[in-house]
C-alpha cells in the first residue's frame, strides 16, 4: 500500500479523541510504506487530514500531500468565510501538489473529484456518519474499487 485518500464530512465535531485517531491512523498507514496522501480541500474533514499530513511531514520524510482540487480556489471558497479562507491557502502552500479539476464550478466537479481520490488511492481514510451525503458517495466509490477504508466516525 503507497497511497491514501481522504473524505470525510464538512460538518463535524473535531473532539482531541478523533485528532489522536486520525494521527495515529496515519502515523500506522506511513509505518506501512504509505507515502502519498490524496485530499480534496474541502472544509471540516479535508483540512484537519491536510494539517495532519503537513504536520506529520516533520517527522516523516518522504510523505507528500496532494490535492485534488474540484474547481478553481476562488471558486471553491467562495462562500467560506476568512477564518476558512486562510486555511485553505496556508494548506495550499504547503501543499506537495495541485491539481484542479476543472477551471470553473460545475455539476459534475465535485464527484470527478472524489472519483479521482479514490482512483489514486490504495486506502480510504473516511469520516462517514451518512452514505446519503458526498461523503458516502466517495465511500461507495471506494467500495466499488475496492480499497481498504478506515472509517474513523
Amino acid at each position: 500500500m503507497k497511497s491514501v485518500c481522504f473524505t470525510g464530512h464538512r460538518n463535524l465535531y473535531i473532539s482531541l479523541e478523533l485528532r489522536q485517531k486520525l494521527y495515529t491512523t496515519i502515523e500506522e498507514l506511513i509505518n506501512a510504506g504509505v507515502c502519498d496522501f490524496y485530499a480534496g480541500g474541502a472544509i471540516g474533514w479535508d483540512m484537519l487530514c491536510e494539517e495532519a499530513v503537513i504536520e506529520l511531514r516533520k517527522k516523516y520524510n518522504g510523505i507528500k500531500l496532494h490535492l485534488l482540487l474540484p474547481c478553481s480556489a476562488e471558486e471553491q471558497t467562495l462562500k467560506w468565510n476568512t477564518y476558512q479562507k486562510e486555511n485553505y491557502n496556508k494548506i495550499y502552500n504547503d501543499a506537495d501538489s495541485v491539481e484542479v479539476m476543472y477551471s470553473h464550478y460545475n455539476s459534475e466537479c465535485m464527484k470527478k473529484r472524489n472519483q479521482e481520490l479514490v482512483n489514486r488511492a490504495d486506502c480510504c481514510i473516511c469520516y462517514c456518519k451518512s452514505m446519503r451525503s458526498g461523503t458516502g458517495q466517495t465511500v461507495q466509490m471506494a467500495m466499488n474499487k475496492p480499497i481498504k477504508i478506515i472509517n474513523l466516525a
